[in-house]
């Protein structure tokens, strides 16, 4: 049984300090704990992330906070870190954040109506809260899947168990690879990529496909470049942004932007030359990062939510996140669950892509809410 369910330890109040106000301390203690569990190795759930949109979001005042459970010794055992606005808590860095959880020592909660009530809200939206987080999931209005590539023994190891399971994803990129080779240029492939004209051109791309796709322009939210920028720069080890690239010949086929954990590379943003799409230059570019993880301390690809047919091919593993809300009662909490009771209500009905509305709506809503 972990010390800290037992019946001698009492947690003291949730204590709740501004992201920039975090002490040296307090953040060498969060990595502690997020380094000491698989089921954390994230970047999303660095106190980096939480520092980071902080500072990218530094004009809109102390929006970001952390939630900090200490043991009676004063020693921090759970953080939560949450941006606060009108009474109500979202998610650090949404919509550009992918996982969230509570980061704690093992077998360590935090009080729901305490948390609320040190955070001065009135609800805690999250969107992709783990699954297994015994804190917050269980009050969870749906799940999804996230899909991951586990490489522990190597990429040579992972393309034969794909091939075993009669996955033939990483066949079919070789050839398109030879075919791209024969009739545009060898290919070129480049990590930790240092080129501002690549990352340029990988948000030129994805405003295009924004467009294209009637989706809301992300780039045009001053906070996001701000935060996108400092990331890019970023080159610890255990946490910040990697640049990967592809080249055909001269030509630029297909730009990453990932997030880097201590053992898990994110991916988050990634975009190709339209002029090239026959030959699938994204898919060559996730099979050469897995390739050049082998040595690294990197054993995971975090392909995140979203059921395309590339990400359940080139999975081996899946990690459940839900979405949905803890709130008091109190007019968001009433408007909140309304919401939900109606998309739950139309989501059970067979009324094919017209089900699909409310929670459509529900989501260009809180991405809406999380840029501005």
């Amino acid at each position: 049984m972990s010390p800290f369910l037992s019946s001698g330890w009492r947690p003291l109040p949730i204590e709740v300090v501004k992201a920039l106000d975090l002490s040296s301390s307090d953040v060498a203690r969060w990595a502690e704990l997020q380094r000491g569990q698989t089921r954390l190795d994230s970047p999303f759930l660095s106190p980096h992330w939480a520092l980071a949109v902080a500072k990218a979001q530094a004009e809109k005042g102390d929006e970001v906070k952390i939630a900090i459970q200490r043991d009676a010794s004063g020693q921090a055992v759970g953080f939560l870190p949450a941006r606060v606005r009108q009474d109500v808590a979202m998610p650090v860095g949404a919509p550009m954040c992918d996982y969230q959880a509570l980061v704690t020592a093992p077998g360590v909660t935090m009080n729901p109506r305490e948390l609320l009530s040190a955070l001065g809200a009135h609800r805690i939206d999250f969107c992709h809260m783990l699954a297994d987080d015994v804190t917050l999931a269980r009050h969870g209005r749906g799940q999804t899947d996230s899909w991951v590539v586990e490489t522990p023994e190597g990429y040579e190891a992972y393309a034969a168990e794909r091939k075993a399971a009669g996955v033939g994803v990483l066949k079919d990129i070789d050839k398109k690879r030879r075919k791209a080779e024969r009739e545009v240029g060898p290919c070129h492939f480049t990590a930790m990529s240092q080129s501002r004209a690549a990352f340029d051109q990988l948000v030129a791309w994805k405003r295009v496909q924004l467009l294209l796709t009637h989706q809301t322009d992300l780039f045009q939210t001053p906070w996001v470049n701000r935060l996108l920028d400092h990331l890019f720069e970023r080159r610890e080890p255990d946490f910040g942004g990697g640049l990967y690239t592809l080249h055909l010949g001269e030509r630029l086929a297909a730009v990453h932007l990932h997030l880097r954990g201590e053992h898990t590379i994110h991916g988050w943003l990634i975009a190709h030359n339209p002029d090239l799409e026959r030959y699938s230059p994204g898919l060559m570019l996730f099979q050469d990062i897995l390739k050049s993880m082998d040595g690294t301390p990197y054993m995971r690809l975090d392909l995140g939510t979203g059921d395309y047919r590339f990400k359940r091919e080139l999975s081996n593993a899946q990690q459940k996140v839900v979405f949905g809300f803890l709130g008091a009662p109190s007019v968001p909490t009433l408007v909140r669950h309304a919401a939900y009771g109606v998309r739950q209500m139309v989501e059970a009905l067979p009324l094919g892509r017209v089900s699909e509305i409310p929670g459509k709506a529900m989501r260009r809503i809180d991405l809406l809410r999380g840029l501005h």
